[in-house]
């Protein structure tokens, strides 16, 4: 009797959706190329990330006076990842950079690039977020010495990025996407980058080798630089000069960055407005 009622309940229960497995393909490419969030959400050591430990959180981000921020796991385990939450739940903690509990995240996510991000691209990276493997990892909760607003802006609801030019993909892959205007770009006086003057530098943030000064790279700043040039410094971490580059670019992840994707990438760079 009690196998005939197990029968029943197994027959009655709806199977599980499959993921789309080009969905996850994309999510995969997003999440460990341009996206680069294991750049902050995994772990690291003397080698570089920890083995096992992908998108596990962990990784302490430090801005003296500002923030001392504790990467999120955000592998699918239930109890210290994001394995209980929704789809729409993980979506608005990118997008609008709160848990599903009602708390506010803080820097140095992104949010105010990331609340662009295309809906076929969150669920993409949502998608691959659940294929990978659960990792139980309990981390400290960050801490803030500044104040953090209510809200990072009103929901959002539905994003359909323009993509019809090479510019425009660019501009969401340096944007929204890739995030690169987040480091590229100066502060403004509301205390966001001031996107007005994208890509013309940005203030000393701390990276893992000491701190670093995110360079101009509007087309005065590249003046003189070839397209392989500006590649080779993206994807491999050399300058022009031959100079070695160092993080917090994540030059692995960017290494990863298809052919077409670059030339659109390039082609938004060179549109930038110059700096004066």
């Amino acid at each position: 009797m009690r196998a005939f009622i197990l029968l029943a309940l197994l027959l009655a229960t709806p199977a599980l959706a499959q993921p789309d497995p080009e969905l996850v393909r994309r999510g995969e490419a997003l999440v460990n190329g341009i996206a680069a969030c294991g750049n902050c959400h995994t772990p690291k050591g003397p080698q570089g990330d920890l083995p096992g430990m992908g998108l596990a959180g962990g990784l302490v981000i430090e801005e003296p006076g500002l923030f001392r921020a504790v990467a999120s796991n955000i592998t699918p385990d239930r109890e210290t990842g994001i394995g209980a939450w929704t789809d729409a739940q993980i979506i608005v903690a990118i997008r609008e950079g709160r848990r599903p509990d009602g708390r506010l995240l803080g820097p140095p996510m992104p949010f105010q690039f990331y609340r662009d991000l295309g809906d076929a691209e969150a669920h993409a990276i949502v998608a691959y977020l659940r294929s990978v493997p659960a990792v139980r990892n309990p981390v400290a909760a960050s801490s803030f010495s500044m104040p953090l607003p209510p809200a990072y802006g009103p929901p959002v609801e539905s994003v359909t990025p323009r993509l019809a030019t090479a510019e425009e993909r660019g501009a969401y892959l340096a944007g929204p996407v890739g995030h690169c205007m987040d480091c590229h770009s100066p502060m403004g006086a509301n205390g966001q980058r001031d996107l007005s003057r994208a890509g013309q530098g940005g203030p000393p943030i701390t990276g893992p080798l000491g701190p670093v000064v995110p360079p101009d790279i509007t087309s005065v700043g590249l003046r003189g630089w070839s397209d392989v040039e500006i590649a080779r410094a993206i994807r491999e971490g050399v300058s022009r000069d031959g100079r070695r580059l160092v993080p917090p670019m994540a030059f692995a992840n960017y290494a990863r960055i298809p052919e077409g994707e670059m030339r659109d990438l390039i082609a938004y760079l060179r549109a930038l407005p110059a700096s004066r």
